[in-house]
């Protein structure tokens, strides 16, 4: 018996902070602007419009250098209220089409529209119906990709922004991943694309000729996330939302940081990354802050606190506490949050 194809759709809304402050401020649509904290707080950028963008900026930079690349930028604080409210909008319209939804944050999300019944089938007019219900409804460009599986959807929705549609056909699949660069796989982060680029593997083309066992031996477990991707193999299933307990980044090393000095220098970027993941989720109630370790032997620890908010020295107390564990070099670094459930949330808004 044949499996059915799937049809998943990627949706990402085109800057959506940013869109949100055009819509309801016209004046802004020409000029560079961006959502972030102000310099004097160490803020980074959450996202910018498309005429930032042409100076270089981009989500995660520290606002000091967006505004050494751009002078005029215009820096908005952001209403996470309102594009919070937005967000549920557009979600109400993702929800009917398909009750197999799986937001990825605010402004993005996919969609299982396998067995939608509307449209014919058509996962394309499908798409088409909710970039102009979005726009519509809301005043909100979203960028959408079709395809087969979700690492391919997403890929598609990024191919043509802003206010793009791609479609992935099943036919297209092959010659589409065959020429992807392999630094565009989920997974694949700068340490990866750098081993990558070092056995002469730019495209999914080059990755298919190295034998599975030779990609096991070089990236471990990851090495057949690898060899599936580059056949376009991604079975992984939309997921309906599950309450996210946590927010986090991390890097891995081209080489191990060898005493607490290096490991102290490295923290400062993962603690502006994670500024930008918790603005794009509308700064989320905390109770907590952690920090993960990974030794050169490959040992494990993560040392956490409730006590401490997330400015840089609550981490570095953190960092020099766990580090003291092991003392040795650092393979991994990671900095993150704990976030209040759910239900406590909704308890704190409810009238005394």
């Amino acid at each position: 018996m044949t499996q059915r194809l799937r049809k998943i759709l990627h949706a990402d809304c085109d800057c959506f902070y940013a869109a949100v402050e055009m819509r309801d401020d016209p004046s802004l649509r020409e000029i560079p602007i961006a959502i972030g904290r102000s310099r004097e707080h160490r803020g980074v950028i959450a996202t910018c419009n498309y005429p930032a963008r042409r100076y270089g900026i981009h989500s995660a930079m520290p606002t000091a250098r967006a505004l050494r690349l751009c002078p005029h930028l215009t820096l908005l604080p952001g209403d996470f209220d309102k594009y919070r409210e937005v967000s549920r909008q557009i979600q109400a319209i993702f929800h009917e089409l398909t009750p197999l939804v799986e937001p990825l944050s605010l402004d993005e999300a996919f969609l299982d529209v396998t067995d939608a019944e509307g449209f014919q089938g058509s996962a394309t007019w499908m798409a088409q119906w909710l970039k102009q219900q979005c726009l519509a409804r809301t005043g909100i460009t979203v960028s959408v990709g079709v395809a087969p599986s979700k690492f391919l959807a997403k890929i598609a929705s990024d191919w043509d922004k802003p206010d793009g549609l791609t479609v992935i056909s099943p036919e297209r699949v092959e010659g589409f991943v065959e020429a992807l660069p392999v630094k565009k796989l989920h997974g694949v982060g700068p340490a990866t694309g750098a081993r990558l680029e070092a056995l002469d593997i730019a495209t999914c083309a080059d990755l298919r000729r190295v034998p599975l066992e030779r990609l096991l031996e070089e990236f471990g477990k990851f090495g057949h996330r690898l060899y599936e991707l580059a056949r376009g193999i991604d079975e992984r299933p939309v997921k309906v939302e599950r309450e996210r307990k946590s927010v986090s980044v991390e890097s891995t090393f081209d080489r191990d940081l060898p005493d607490l000095e290096s490991a102290r220098a490295a923290l400062a970027p993962l603690c502006e990354r994670l500024e930008g993941r918790l603005a794009r989720h509308g700064h989320p109630p905390l109770t907590g802050i952690f920090v993960k370790v990974r030794f050169d032997d490959f040992s494990l620890t993560t040392l956490e606190s409730r006590g401490l908010s997330t400015d840089l020295a609550s981490y570095l107390s953190l960092l020099e506490q766990a580090w003291a564990r092991a003392h040795r070099p650092v393979r991994l670094l990671g900095v993150g949050v704990r976030l209040l459930p759910e239900d406590a949330r909704q308890q704190l808004s409810l009238p005394i």
